[in-house]
């Protein structure tokens, strides 16, 4: 089983057991024997299977494994060795087992609750805030059955659950370690001073734009979704003048896998104040990457992206032949873009198909038709790639890949899930079936450049109870907090950096680093052994654990998310900092 099919199977068992425990005692204390005896028997057993997928998990990495070992065994424990024994005894009047089934059912449900709504990493706070919650339950039950427990009992059981949910309590309030601090300049802010070899102007503004046909309401740059296609070349000086018409929670441009000096990387709060109705802001960068990448708003960016403010922005080594077009895939008002384009294309052309995901969920890509090659994955290109034919791709969000082929006297088709959204020939026939490519294996592999890290940080990606606010959250947290409580990483310049990203929750997780791109070093402890992968995102799916590497060298604080844009507003969303 993989480790995402053992957390499911794991939560699964959780919610039988937790079930099975608190129906038996319900109907033991109707005295619906048959009834009580069966579900107390599931539920008996789903507790001893948990054994398994716990141990399974933990072989894993604690990290999966962590509240299971020491919150939830013990309280399954204590709830088999109470119930068990009564059930197996339960000869005479089956509502006397009631309450021990209950005791078991309280105990397998405040662990349950610990996995759903505190998650990673484990603690004693919650811990014996669990243990209270059992205690006073078990009690009030006791109570309710007209058990008439002694008052030595009742004021045993009062204590032992007041001093758990005071103590508990008392921890969990205890200062954590100190979130990041707002951004207060005191970075290199490198502003190209040269003069501007290519000068772009975008403004932001409501719009009503057509999409398969329709009417949708967007948030655009200069009326168009996807916004105007910026283009350089290697070596030129790029000056964007962001203006704001009437977007009125502001806009800023991030330039997502672009790594400029940190003052230009667009993000409200940390790098720059958002852009209002009627402000503007110059964007100024040189252009010393060559790939594809794109640009995007920063501000509330989970709302403003889904509206439509994007576009490409590309940049080329030099001059270049045969056919180089863009394929920007996002879903407006619910209505996928772009349509579909048809293009003819005379044989032994070189096409470059750059296909770039600006969603926040990833999307299936395949090229059919032809023989082609992934050049280059997030503006980086690739060595030795070898031809594929019949081969999907998986881009996550905000990723981008490089198709190249020469294009065959016959039509070639790119199909998005399946919907073709480019074709060199209206009678293509050819579909997008196939297996899909692992970029972890593809090309010519070369050795790891360091040997050493200076710095490594573990990224716990889960879902919890935020707390910290006003109001509470169900938040999408990283080593069990949420933005803006998640202590910042901080590192020194030129330090080699790196990252475990383990994924204990059942949602995919594209994850991306401003400023930076970093290596693949590993996937579930299976070495990347193909072409050296350095990317600005990729997916953490559910089970998983990644290794990743860097080089400290872009001074400055810098986001570090998940782009599904969604989960970062809920909580995702952390810095990495320069000292």
């Amino acid at each position: 089983m993989t480790t995402a099919s053992l957390l499911a199977a794991d939560l699964l068992l959780a919610v039988l057991a937790a079930a099975g425990w608190l129906g038996g005692g319900v109907a033991a204390a109707a005295r619906r024997r048959p009834l009580a005896l069966a579900l107390a028997t599931v539920a008996l057993l789903a507790t001893l299977a948990r054994a398994t997928t716990v141990l399974a998990l933990a072989r894993v990495g604690w990290w999966f494994a962590a509240e299971k070992v020491v919150v939830a065994a013990p309280l399954s424990l204590a709830a088999v060795v109470v119930a068990g024994p009564r059930l197996l005894r339960a000869a005479g009047d089956i509502r006397s087992v009631a309450l021990p089934l209950l005791f078991a059912g309280y105990a397998l449900s405040a662990a349950l609750l610990v996995t759903v709504l505190h998650g990673y990493p484990v603690s004693a706070s919650v811990g014996l805030l669990a243990v209270a919650g059992v205690v006073a339950a078990t009690a009030l039950s006791w109570r309710l059955l007209d058990a008439r427990p002694s008052r030595a009992v009742s004021r045993a059981a009062v204590a032992v659950a007041v001093a758990a949910l005071l103590a508990g309590t008392g921890l969990a309030v205890t200062p954590g370690p100190a979130p990041a601090a707002p951004h207060d300049h005191r970075y290199p802010q490198a502003r190209i001073s040269d003069e501007p070899t290519r000068r772009f102007t975008l403004t932001a503004g409501t719009a009503t734009v057509r999409v398969g046909g329709h009417d949708v309401a967007a948030w655009a740059f200069d009326g168009q979704v996807p916004g105007p296609e910026l283009t350089a070349t290697v070596g030129d000086v790029v000056q964007v003048t962001l203006r704001n018409r009437d977007i009125g929670r502001g806009v800023t441009l991030h330039w997502h896998g672009y790594d400029v000096p940190n003052s230009q990387d667009g993000v409200p709060g940390v790098t720059q104040p958002a852009v209002l109705p009627g402000q503007e802001f110059v964007y100024r960068f040189r252009a010393d990457q060559a790939g594809t990448y794109w640009y995007h708003t920063h501000s509330v960016s989970d709302v403003g992206v889904r509206m439509g403010l994007y576009g490409v922005l590309v940049v080329r080594p030099g001059p270049t032949s045969g056919l180089d077009v863009t394929v920007p895939v996002h879903t407006l008002g619910g209505r996928p873009l772009p349509d579909a384009r048809v293009e003819q294309v005379e044989a032994g052309v070189p096409v470059r198909l750059r296909l770039i995901n600006t969603d926040s969920t990833t999307h299936r890509y395949a090229l059919a038709g032809t023989d082609f090659r992934v050049a280059a994955i997030d503006g980086y290109d690739l060595g030795g790639p070898t031809p594929l034919r019949d081969t999907a791709v998986l881009i996550p969000a905000g990723g981008r890949y490089d198709l190249v082929f020469s294009a065959p006297a016959t039509p070639v088709a790119l199909y998005v899930d399946g919907r073709r959204v480019y074709s060199t020939g209206a009678q293509s026939t050819a579909t997008d079936r196939g297996p899909v490519l692992d970029p972890l294996s593809y090309g010519r592999p070369v050795p790891t450049p360091w040997s050493r890290f200076d710095r490594t940080f573990t990224l716990v990606l889960d879902r919890g109870l935020d707390l910290r606010g006003l109001l509470p959250r169900y938040a999408h947290t990283v080593n069990g907090a949420a933005d803006p409580d998640i202590p910042p990483q901080v590192v020194h310049p030129g330090d080699v950096v790196r990252f475990t990203i383990v994924n204990r929750s059942q949602t995919v997780h594209p994850w991306h680093l401003h400023g930076h791109h970093v290596l693949v070093l590993s996937r579930d402890r299976r070495p990347a052994n193909g072409s050296p992968l350095w990317l600005d995102s990729f997916d953490v799916r559910p089970g998983e654990v990644w290794e990743v590497a860097f080089r400290a060298d872009n001074p400055g604080m810098w986001a570090n998310h998940c782009h599904n844009l969604g989960h970062a507003d809920a909580g995702m969303m952390l810095h990495l900092v320069y000292s």
